[in-house]
């Protein structure tokens, strides 16, 4: 087995030289530095990530791009950035978080990119280096993402069990697979349980869904569930049950999507489907460095189930 002092004989300096290049190059010329870099090379020594990083050419840099706005509102990239550095700090690899204006800014290996869009595709086909997608796509790149039509029909289900008789489904209006899948689900139980849909589709804010719901409250009889896309919709129709004075879970229901934090601030909490964002983010690195190990070989897609969580919002 290698050891420091095979280094330190090969490049014909002290295993204290040997020891500084690797722990604190600044602090060594670059003429020894390449030195001790060569003699690593050549006995294929790697004491600690810095020189295996040096040996493969890497940086041991990871780059999240994050292509949508992120808010404050919630945690919901904070459970992604959680879940991707655990695994990455397993493998001695750092995250950089960048956005769309400093994504090109410095070097890395990898990309971890996530809120694509359909327009963002003409350029992503471009990237040299190997890259995985958090969120569902239709053009064949590899992603890791919740199960979406699962979720659809996990909450559209359970609104029919607990014996609603009207089922509207709250969409996100946004041309994107995670949205059409979601309602997919929706559709489909809808359809195997002979019940007719009724889709609205609204920006993904509660303040304008709950508008929409205040002015057309006469469309929606008592005994009904709205199955949302996501949290903050469900939040909204919540405040809008409340502010016409309609009660929750006995004379309405409302079922939300994602599971991160606004279901557990509404009142009352709100039943959803609980997507595992930290688990997702892990898997997200683990597929990418899989990627960077094995020469940007296809991974494919990783899917994982969500649950659903009753709370207060249902009956």
């Amino acid at each position: 087995m290698t050891t420091l002092k095979d280094v330190a004989d090969q490049a014909h300096v002290s295993r204290m030289t040997v020891s500084r290049v690797i722990n604190h190059p600044d602090k060594v010329t670059d003429e020894v530095k390449q030195l001790v870099y060569q003699a690593m090379k050549n006995l294929d020594y790697h004491p600690n990530a810095m020189a295996r990083a040096l040996v493969n050419n890497r940086t041991q840099i990871v780059k999240l791009l994050v292509l949508e706005e992120m808010t404050t509102v919630e945690p919901y990239y904070m459970n992604l950035l959680t879940g991707i550095s655990k695994e990455l700090e397993e493998h001695q690899y750092a995250l950089q978080l960048v956005t769309e204006n400093s994504f090109e800014i410095g070097t890395c290996d990898g990309y971890i990119i996530t809120g694509m869009r359909h327009e963002d595709y003409q350029w992503i086909k471009e990237l040299k280096l190997p890259f995985v997608l958090f969120g569902e796509n239709r053009y064949g790149y590899d992603f890791v993402d919740s199960d979406n039509k699962m979720g659809g029909q996990l909450g559209t289900e359970y609104a029919i069990k607990r014996g609603y008789e009207h089922l509207i489904y709250v969409g996100i209006d946004l041309a994107e697979p995670f949205e059409y899948s979601r309602e997919a689900g929706y559709l489909q139980t809808m359809q195997e349980n002979g019940l007719e849909p009724q889709i609205i589709r609204s920006d993904n804010h509660s303040t304008q869904i709950q508008s929409f719901v205040m002015e057309h409250w006469n469309d929606y009889p008592e005994n009904t569930a709205f199955v949302c896309a996501s949290d903050r919709l469900a939040l909204g129709v919540e405040r809008a049950i409340l502010a016409q004075g309609g009660s929750l879970p006995d004379q309405y229901g409302v079922i939300g999507h994602d599971g991160v934090f606004l279901d557990q601030v509404a009142f009352p909490q709100l039943t959803t489907v609980k997507q595992e964002v930290d688990k997702m983010g892990g898997l997200c690195a683990k597929m990418l460095l899989e990627k960077i190990k094995n020469n940007n070989q296809v991974q494919g897609q990783c899917v994982i189930a969500p649950q659903l969580i009753v709370r207060d919002s249902t009956k």
